[in-house]
C-alpha cells in the first residue's frame, strides 16, 4: 500500500472519530503520521496542529450551525489555555523525540481509557472561576507539547467545571480545542521542522470529509459502541507505541 493511501486512509479515520466524538482525531492523527507515512515525532505533532485546527474549524462550523456551541463558556475556557499552549508549544522542540513518544503513549491510554468508561460525567450548576482557569491552562499546556486537541479531556471539563450541557459540550469543546491549537501551531513557528505536504494535505483533506461523516455516524450508532470502539483502538496505538519507545 502505497504512502498516499495510507494517507487519505489514516486521515479518514481520525476525521471520523472527532466528528463523531469530538475527540480522539489527533490521538490519531500523530501515531498515523509517526508509523504509516514516516514522520518524525516533532514534524508529527506539528503537522498534527495543523490537522487539528482545520478539522476541529469545520466541525465546530456544522455545531455552531445546530447552535450547539456555547461562546462565552468556550472562549472563557480557551483564554486560560492561550499563554500554556504557546509556552508548550515552544518548549517541545527541545524534548528528545523518545520522551515525546512515551509521554503521548501515556496520554494515549489515559484517553483509551476513558473512552472505554460508560458513565458520562454529571451536570453541575455550580462554576469555580479558579478550577475553569486550572483546567483551562492544563489543556492548553497538553495541545501547546504534545500536539493534540484534547478533545476527550475538554468535553468533561466543559460539563463538569463549566456545567455546560452535553448537548452542547461537543461543539464547544470544539471552539477550545482549536483556539489551543492556533497558539500552540505559532509558538512552534521557530522550530526548523519539515512537513511533507505532499502526504499531509491528502491527510488533512479526508480528515476533513470525515468528520463530517463522523456526525452522521454518530447519528447511526450508539456513542457508547462508537467510544468503546475508538478506546480499544487507542490503547493498542499506546502499547505499540510504548514497546517502540522502549525498544
Amino acid at each position: 500500500m502505497t504512502p498516499l493511501v495510507l494517507a487519505l486512509i489514516a486521515g479518514a479515520v481520525a476525521g471520523v472519530s472527532l466528528g463523531a466524538l469530538g475527540a480522539g482525531g489527533s490521538i490519531l492523527t500523530v501515531p498515523a503520521l509517526i508509523y504509516l507515512l514516516g514522520f518524525t515525532p516533532a514534524a508529527a505533532t506539528t503537522a498534527s496542529l495543523v490537522v487539528v485546527i482545520v478539522t476541529s474549524v469545520t466541525a465546530l462550523v456544522a455545531h455552531a450551525r445546530a447552535g450547539a456551541v456555547r461562546w462565552r463558556a468556550g472562549l472563557l475556557f480557551a483564554a486560560a489555555g492561550v499563554l500554556p499552549a504557546a509556552v508548550a508549544g515552544a518548549l517541545s522542540a527541545r524534548v528528545p523525540e523518545a520522551v515525546l513518544t512515551v509521554l503521548f503513549a501515556a496520554l494515549a491510554a489515559l484517553a483509551g481509557l476513558h473512552m472505554l468508561r460508560r458513565r458520562t460525567p454529571l451536570e453541575t450548576g455550580t462554576v469555580s472561576g479558579t478550577r475553569a482557569a486550572g483546567a483551562g491552562a492544563g489543556l492548553g499546556a497538553v495541545t501547546g507539547f504534545l500536539g493534540v486537541g484534547g478533545g476527550f479531556l475538554a468535553v468533561p471539563a466543559l460539563v463538569t467545571v463549566l456545567a455546560v450541557p452535553m448537548s452542547a459540550a461537543v461543539g464547544t469543546s470544539l471552539l477550545v480545542v482549536s483556539a489551543n491549537a492556533l497558539v500552540a501551531l505559532a509558538g512552534r513557528a521557530h522550530s526548523a521542522v519539515h512537513l511533507d505536504l505532499g502526504l499531509l494535505l491528502p491527510f488533512l483533506a479526508t480528515a476533513v470529509l470525515g468528520a463530517w461523516d463522523g456526525r452522521r455516524l454518530a447519528a447511526k450508532v450508539s456513542a457508547g459502541t462508537l467510544r468503546r470502539l475508538f478506546g480499544a483502538v487507542l490503547l493498542a496505538v499506546a502499547a505499540a507505541m510504548g514497546a517502540t519507545a522502549v525498544l
